[in-house]
């Protein structure tokens, strides 16, 4: 028996929509355990491209549990809309494919004014965040004074509860943010209307989940974003508002750490980051902008252009040490066939002294200094290779020096956007 959780190991955006589909095969149940729709996970399945913002990649498969879990905050109309254009194309056959957690908490209209209104209040210190009301539905959570799916699908209790913080929320937006209001009347009939299509998809999902894996079923276990963008070990402030990391599998689905047996982190063959916040191997000129045209580095969820630098093997042994990673699944290493050299950054320098490992301070981490380790590129491509032997030798050099810097075994090597552009070296379900 293996459960497995799947992290990003850097600023997310790795590709994990694309490993968590291809490990979906050997599981039974697909737990997505943190975030909201400022997530976005694209997956090429033959020609076609779905990008899937909520809902967890394995929907793609038949005949496997799709669980959102209590640690997920949900967009109903996001998630409404996702449902549909699934069902529309014939990928949901049966509701009873899908679980929500009773628990999870709900995003309201509030919480994205909210969070646009801050971000443009902030000017030049803006976080960077996507305005999708994420930030402000976990503060609510954390406050004590949010409102779960539980309370969404009890009329009685909603009403009570919208009535109740609606003072709150239009008095930040009216007197602080100098926004009008919102309208309880108008909130409370759409959100009913939303009830009445999620009640069939509500249930105790942790106790579901732990009773399949006392009978032996598998579980997949799946994050959005990454390590370097947890609230608690990422870059604070330019974090998102929950426990991207390893650990967060566990609160946010309802299961204990005892029945996790791998941790795979997906990391890219070079660094993205999307919004504000310390990048020490960010690339601005050429070089930058042709990793980002050559890797279509745009966001799934709002089309910006990611920033771009070379690999950073820092970022990955604090990810392998955070997250207590067995394995990483190195994505987009086809990209990088188009450079005669390439950089790795090897460990960083401040005031002239290497550092052991990430800086916690923000002002430090923003004036480190990126030692680097200059790698023959390899030129050919290699998007058809299917086995660890049939990439170029200066590739298999690139990937094992990975390995060797990272400390952790790499698992898989992606090539290319489809499933089958893919060489597992270990399964970690096996």
């Amino acid at each position: 028996m293996a459960n497995v959780v799947v992290v990003g190991a850097q600023w997310g955006d790795e590709g994990k929509g694309k490993v968590v589909d291809i490990y979906t095969e050997y599981a039974d149940d697909i737990v997505r355990y943190q975030g909201g729709n400022n997530a976005g996970h694209t997956l090429v399945v033959g020609n076609e491209k779905v990008v899937l913002h909520l809902i967890p990649s394995g929907i793609l498969h038949e005949g496997k549990r799709c669980i959102i879990g209590n640690g997920v905050v949900l967009d109903p109309e996001v998630f409404i809309r996702e449902i549909t254009k699934l069902k529309e194309s014939g990928r949901i056959k049966d509701d009873s494919c899908l679980l929500l957690s009773e628990s999870l908490h709900i995003i309201m209209p509030y919480h994205k004014r909210i969070d646009i209104a801050r971000e443009a209040k902030s000017g030049d210190k803006k976080i960077g965040t996507t305005g999708r009301g994420i930030g402000p539905c976990y503060e609510d959570k954390i406050g004590r004074r949010g409102i779960r799916l539980m309370d969404l699908i009890d009329s009685d209790t909603f009403a009570r509860k919208l009535k109740e913080y609606l003072v709150e929320k239009n008095f930040i937006l009216e007197q602080f943010l100098g926004e009008p209001p919102c309208s309880y009347e108008e909130i409370f009939a759409e959100y009913q209307g939303y009830a009445d299509v999620l009640r069939r998809y509500v249930a105790d999902t942790a106790l579901i989940l732990n009773n399949d894996l006392e009978s032996g079923k598998k579980a997949l276990f799946e994050g959005a974003q990454g390590t370097l963008l947890d609230v608690d070990h990422g870059t604070y402030p330019f974090v998102t508002s929950s426990s991207t990391c390893s650990g967060g599998a566990c609160t946010g689905s309802g299961v204990s750490p005892r029945k996790i047996n791998e941790i795979i982190g997906i990391s890219k063959a070079y660094v993205t980051r999307v919004g504000s916040g310390p990048f020490p191997t960010e690339l601005l000129e050429e070089t930058g902008e042709k990793l980002r045209q050559i890797g279509g580095e745009f966001g799934a969820t709002t089309g910006r252009p990611r920033r771009c630098g070379w690999f950073d093997a820092m970022v990955i042994r604090y990810s392998v040490r955070v997250n207590g990673l067995t394995g990483i699944a190195l994505t987009k290493l086809d990209v990088l066939s188009g450079f005669d050299t390439i950089k790795v950054c090897t460990g960083y320098t401040y005031n002239g002294k290497a550092l052991e490992t990430l800086p916690s301070s923000l002002e430090i981490f923003e004036k480190c200094q990126p030692v680097y380790e200059e790698l023959p590129g390899w030129g050919q491509d290699i998007t058809g290779a299917r086995t660890f032997e049939e990439l170029p030798a200066k590739a298999q050099s690139y990937v094992r020096r990975l390995e060797e810097l990272a400390g952790c075994q790499i698992v898989m090597v992606s090539v290319g956007p489809r499933r089958d552009q893919s060489i597992v070296l270990r399964n970690p379900f096996a």
